[in-house]
Order: C-alpha cells, then structure tokens, then sequence
C-alpha cells in the first residue's frame, strides 16, 4: 500500500469534459497522472463509486464547499477519484456541481486503485474491486499526507481533516 513519503504510481486516468478547453476535446480525455501532478499540489480524495449515498451527500460536497479555502492554503487542484468510467464522472460532476472546483477522474479499470494498493472487494455486494475510500495531500508525486478509512467508515478522509493537514 503506498505511504506517506511515495511517489504516486504511473497511471493514467481518465477526464469528461463538456466544453474544449486547452488541449482539451469534448468528451472522455486521457490525464497522465505524473505530468498533471508536476509542480503542483494537489489534494486527492477517492471513493468506491460515483452517485454512492456518502460519496454524494458527503464526501465531494465538503471538497467543493471548501475549494477557496484549499486554494488559500496553496493547493493548486483537488481530484476526485472513483473507479467508474468517464461519462459517469462526467455526469455526476454535473450533479455534484463541481464545475471547475474539483477534477472528476475516471479510473475505469481499477488501474490507479490497484497500483497504490487502495482497493476494496465489493464483488460480493455486486460492484467488483473499487477503490478504497481516503484522502492525500500529494506535492508534486510525493504524498505528504494520507488518511485512509477502515471498511464503511467516514471518519478521516473529509475535507477537513485535509485542510487542517495542509494548514499545518
């Protein structure tokens, strides 16, 4: 399980955008998680699933609540990360409001989940290997803090108990 100190893994996410932006085509896009993490600092939640009950009426609407205060306090992005596919993302962006406050990203495959060793086995509730649910404060690849939830709790992955770890 990645650590405290560890670089994140190489990966590639994946970004549904609406509107072109730079470099940015409509529709399902590609983000290389160790170029779009360079020289920035990026607070980084995940969860098991897009439109999940805690995920939606807690976990990302706390991140987006607090998006100025993350920016006061020098945090250049914040990704939400769920292993659902890209137009799911896409839409639950959509419903969470996030707009530009929070970066919505794809990991399909379970790719990026698998590759840090935050995974949590739903198959037996019918939804496959998800991702765990945690939070991480991550200063260009590097993680700085981590705050990883024990099965069917939300306890420390909120945002703001990360706030509080970036303002230390």
């Amino acid at each position: 399980m990645i650590k405290i100190g560890d670089m994140l893994p190489s990966a590639t996410l994946q970004e549904y955008s609406e509107v072109e932006g730079e470099g940015c085509s409509i529709g399902p896009n590609p983000v290389d998680v160790s170029k779009a993490v360079a020289g920035k600092m990026i607070a980084l939640f995940a969860l098991p699933g897009a439109f999940t009950p805690t995920c939606s009426a807690k976990h990302v609407p706390g991140y987006v609540q607090h998006f100025d205060d993350f920016k006061a306090a020098g945090v250049d992005e914040i990704w939400c990360v769920s292993v659902n596919d890209a137009f799911v993302m896409g839409a639950w962006a959509r419903d969470q409001k996030t707009g530009t406050k929070v970066r919505m990203l794809a990991d399909g495959s379970a790719a990026f989940a698998n590759a840090t060793g935050l995974t949590l086995d739903l198959t037996s509730r019918g939804m496959g290997v998800r991702s765990n649910r945690y939070s991480m404060l991550v200063k260009d690849g590097k993680v700085l803090q981590l705050n990883v939830e024990a099965p069917g709790k939300f306890e420390v992955s909120d945002a703001d108990t990360l706030l509080a770890q970036v303002r230390a």
